[in-house]
């Protein structure tokens, strides 16, 4: 009984010195762990006499209950004082104004390529991708023109290193036409759209060294002059809107015969003549013609059975007409502050 009162007296004077949680658990070890004093006591009751048992049970049992009361209430305090601690050095002042998201936008040159080709799958075309690095003969010798030809000289071309008159970076998205009438293995009607980067050494308002272009080709029998006019008057006033003036000059390309040049009034001066127009009224955005027999013939096409139309233009100069974005360097510049503006499309 001794033992009971000298345990219990222990216990209350180190009850006063527990300050967390690491200590309160130390302590229930130490009382009552496998070696711990109240488990001791529990181990010597077989020594107490058979008379004495009852009561020395009974003392241990509410020394046990006493500490267990004790630990259990001491542990809900130290862990709500650990949580209240941590939600005060946590508070966040709903008070304060929120910070604004940035939010991200669609680059312009999706945005208009995106609207081509939903114009173009909606006429019945399937959009079509070519490589970027081409062969030679697929850039300039099946589209008509071949080696030593003056129409190779306005493209001042970027070949690969070591490489010469075997690859280069396309000059135009024309080389599509190439690879799509090659791999329609049944030669028949043919209709696509290609959009893609191309490369030319261009450096200036209207003109980069590296645009975007889409070239468009209808292949089939008794197509004319007339459905590529149509076609392409269809186009303009879609994508710039109704007004839009339309003009066609006769033109050459060595890949169509006839050729046209497409043009439609300014956007910036509407016609009324400017720097960007050079004061004519007109800005040229595209070139088409009818296909060339040689170039289906050198495709694996019957040029007397079936004929085309092509057209190609710059993706670029479409989306300064339609955004009146008066440089073209502007849209390659990666300025936060010039492409954050269209963010306010998404809600059109």
């Amino acid at each position: 009984m001794e033992k009971i009162e000298e345990i219990k007296k222990l216990l209350e004077e180190e009850k006063d010195t527990i300050c967390d949680l690491k200590q309160l658990n130390e302590l229930k070890v130490k009382y009552l762990g496998k070696k711990g004093l109240i488990t001791e006591l529990n181990s010597q009751i077989k020594e107490v006499p058979k008379e004495e048992r009852k009561e020395f049970g009974s003392r241990v049992n509410e020394v046990r209950c006493d500490f267990l009361s004790f630990y259990e209430e001491k542990r809900k305090e130290l862990e709500d004082a650990l949580l209240n601690e941590k939600l005060e050095k946590e508070t966040i002042d709903i008070s304060l104004p929120a910070k604004k998201v940035k939010r991200g936008s669609l680059h312009p040159m999706t945005r208009i390529t995106e609207e081509f080709e939903d114009l173009f799958v909606s006429m019945g075309y399937t959009v079509f991708s070519g490589p970027e690095i081409e062969t030679d003969e697929n850039c300039f010798q099946k589209l008509n023109i071949p080696l030593g030809h003056p129409a190779r000289d306005s493209q001042d071309t970027f070949y690969l290193k070591d490489e010469f008159e075997r690859f280069l970076l396309r000059t135009q998205t024309s080389t599509a036409q190439v690879r799509a009438m090659e791999e329609n293995l049944d030669k028949g009607p043919l209709r696509i759209v290609c959009p893609g980067k191309v490369y030319r050494r261009d450096d200036d308002a209207t003109h980069s060294h590296q645009f975007m272009q889409i070239e468009g080709l209808v292949i089939d029998e008794g197509v004319s002059m007339a459905d590529l006019k149509g076609t392409l008057e269809l186009f303009c006033k879609k994508i710039l809107g109704e007004k839009t003036s339309v003009r066609f000059r006769p033109s050459f390309f060595p890949f169509t015969e006839p050729s046209v040049e497409v043009d439609v009034n300014c956007f910036k001066c509407q016609g009324k003549g400017c720097s960007l127009c050079k004061d004519t009224g007109w800005i040229e955005v595209l070139g088409a013609g009818m296909v060339h027999p040689n170039v289906l013939e050198m495709c694996g096409y019957d040029s007397k059975k079936y004929q085309g139309f092509a057209f190609g233009t710059g993706i670029d100069r479409f989306a300064m007409f339609k955004y009146n974005i008066p440089d073209i360097r502007t849209i390659y510049g990666n300025d936060i502050r010039f492409i954050k503006q269209f963010d306010r499309k998404d809600s059109e």
